[in-house]
């Protein structure tokens, strides 16, 4: 299969891992959840994994390599807080906003 669209993940918080199994098949995600999340790949769609942290969706089919990197994505979406720590995923090229963190009142 040559792929032509691509949608790059990337994951952010400490312990959050990913992999993909049985040829990209398989996506197995480590996502803050006690348990493991096992999805299963469109055939039209191909899934990588870089590294632990980084997720490549790959497919010859634009529609279907995006809509399922967005429900990747809708398992843990980023925080949109200023924390301490950021979590959750991302796309590659997206930017955006953090929300202030409300201030406790003084009364």
């Amino acid at each position: 299969m040559e792929a032509k669209f691509f949608r790059v993940l990337k994951l952010i918080g400490s312990g959050y891992k990913a992999r993909a199994e049985a040829e990209g098949r398989v996506l197995l995600l480590k996502v803050g959840y006690p348990y493991e999340i096992e999805l299963q790949v469109p055939p039209a769609v191909r899934v990588f994994c870089f590294k632990p942290d980084i997720i490549c969706c790959a497919g010859i089919d634009k529609q279907r390599t995006h809509q399922f990197a967005a429900a990747v994505r809708r398992i843990r979406p980023h925080t949109a807080y200023k924390t301490r720590e950021l979590r959750g995923m991302k796309y590659k090229d997206e930017e955006f906003n953090l929300k202030p963190v409300k201030e406790k009142s003084k009364s």
